[in-house]
């Protein structure tokens, strides 16, 4: 048996290296390809902007209302890379961007100690070339943050138990520290779903009894000092806080049958396919060995690492499978565990066979075609949607003294590209809506409001609307086709956009943009879409 010199070593590491670099710059190039989504994007883009230009870093803010469905993290990162890289949507990107990256680099140094050299770089083309991470890699929401800080976790706790007898106690500081974050990323799952799956695996391979020689207490400090400063003090200026977040937004969202999204059972096994397709298969090849063990060699990884990978798999597969709500981007954790069994499927099934190379060559561009013609086609489908083409003549005519009115829906993306510093007037029959209203827009906006009297003010009643249509210096933006507009004085329609209508105030008087050559008084948008 020869072993491989030092320096074949190295280059193969240094090609795994450049392999991972091209993927995350690729990812960056797709990022630049589409305007924001609604609502996700819209919606945490603009609470990112406008913690930055309100300088309010203890309280995300949507319309100038508060806004806690989910901890800060994204929207601090956000905030500092606008206003590093300027307000435009691929500042907004470089974060789940950059924890994507920060996700199959985990990946690599992990399968790299566990297995091969040769398992590991093709684990993280599996996951580098698979819609989990060509989307969720580049959308800007809470998942791609939790779901690496989760897989942080897990790595840390993993190779801390495996150490010895007893944990490595600094290796499980990182991991203290990784949960941490990731409460800060979405909340309680941050550190729950790490807990759930190492507890699994500890039982399934007889190691529970490891956990009494944690360092807990430096561990727990490091976890209050780093989560539990941003939500002690939200309690303490908002009292009710704690009950809205982890009652109302987690608890609750987990266990009712109310909230948006129901989705069957099943829902996750077919985003699972789609997400690390066609990768998925040889993973699926694997599952026969939980219940028939093989050698080490044989399967290509240690026992016990290959049961970490089906605890972690199963485990928060099932977790998300129970609740009646689902989204795609919840599962986006499994996917680290999953690319690692689909490499250790594919060397089992493929890797003699004398067209492998070719067909693994012909699969990463079939996935990157696949991811690119989503990108490029996103735009045009959402276009409706969307208010960026009302927001990009807005910027460039309105005032920044300027009011603006919004009725029969939020448009979520276009405080963004305007780049304006003042809340909307949000027209609405609120106390109807109080009582029926959904899990939608509208919720985001009242419930906000009851932690903010003063705030509260820019929702408004319909009556409001006839008064300023009156007067100038208002711009009224609704969805298009919307009936009772016609019908109050004053209001002119000044641009039709794909879904969205723009008014003007103050009947036919004329309307000139304003060049932003020559005067001062536009938004900060008019440039940025020049």
């Amino acid at each position: 048996m020869t072993t491989a010199s030092p320096s074949h070593n190295a280059n193969e590491r240094r090609t795994t290296w450049l392999i991972l670099a091209a993927l995350w710059l690729l990812l960056l190039v797709f990022a630049s390809l589409r305007p924001l989504a609604v609502p996700d994007e819209g919606r945490y883009g603009e609470v990112g902007r406008w913690m930055l230009v309100s300088g309010d870093w203890l309280t995300p803010r949507l319309n100038g209302l508060p806004f806690f469905h989910k901890p800060p993290l994204l929207h601090w990162l956000d905030a500092i890379s606008l206003a590093t890289f300027g307000v435009h949507e691929l500042a907004l990107r470089l974060v789940p961007a950059l924890h994507g990256g920060l996700m199959i680099v985990a990946l690599y140094l992990a399968a790299r100690q566990i297995s091969t050299e040769v398992i590991a770089r093709r684990a993280v083309i599996m996951l580098g070339t698979g819609l989990g991470f060509w989307v969720g890699g580049q959308y800007v929401n809470h998942d791609m943050l939790v779901a690496t800080w989760i897989g942080l976790a897990i790595w840390c706790f993993a190779f801390a138990f495996m150490a010895g007898d007893k944990p490595n106690a600094w290796l499980a500081r990182l991991g203290f520290i990784a949960c941490a974050l990731g409460m800060l990323s979405k909340g309680l799952i941050g550190f729950a779903l790490p807990g759930l799956v190492l507890l699994i695996w500890l039982i399934w391979t007889r190691q529970l009894k490891k956990i009494l020689y944690l360092p807990w207490v430096s561990g727990l400090g490091l976890f209050v000092l780093v989560a539990g400063p941003w939500f002690l003090q939200a309690q303490r200026t908002y009292p009710d806080f704690f009950n809205y977040m982890f009652i109302g937004q987690q608890f609750n969202r987990y266990t009712a049958a109310t909230y948006n999204n129901p989705q069957p059972w099943w829902f996750f096994l077919l985003a699972l396919t789609l997400l690390l397709f066609p990768w998925i298969f040889f993973a699926i090849g694997q599952i026969r060995r939980v219940t028939t063990m093989t050698l080490t060699n044989a399967i290509g990884l240690d026992q016990a690492w290959w049961q970490l990978c089906w605890a972690w798999l199963l485990g928060i597969l099932v977790f998300f499978s129970i609740p009646n709500s689902k989204l795609v981007g919840y599962i986006l954790p499994v996917l680290p565990p999953l690319a690692l069994l689909a490499s250790l499927g594919w060397g089992r099934v493929m890797a003699r066979r004398a067209y492998a190379g070719k067909l693994f060559a012909g699969i990463c561009l079939m996935n990157f075609g696949i991811a690119l013609v989503l990108v490029l086609n996103v735009g045009g489908v959402t276009q409706k949607g969307r208010s960026k083409d009302v927001a990009e003549v807005l910027a460039c005519t309105a005032s920044p003294n300027d009011t603006f009115y919004v009725s029969g829906a939020y448009p979520y993306d276009l405080p963004f590209y305007v780049q304006t510093t003042r809340a909307m007037v949000t027209v609405e029959d609120w106390p109807t809506l109080r009582k029926k209203s959904g899990d939608g827009w509208q919720r985001e906006l009242f419930e906000g409001a009851d932690f903010d009297a003063q705030a509260a003010k820019v929702l408004q009643s319909p009556e409001v609307l006839a008064p300023a249509g009156l007067v100038q210096g208002n711009w009224f933006i609704t969805r298009s086709g919307l009936p009772f507009v016609s019908q109050l004085p004053g209001w002119t329609l000044y641009f039709k956009g794909a879904g969205w209508d723009l008014y003007r105030s103050g009947g036919a008087l004329p309307a000139t943009p304003v060049d932003p050559n020559t005067k001062v008084s536009t938004f900060p948008g008019c440039k940025a879409t020049r």
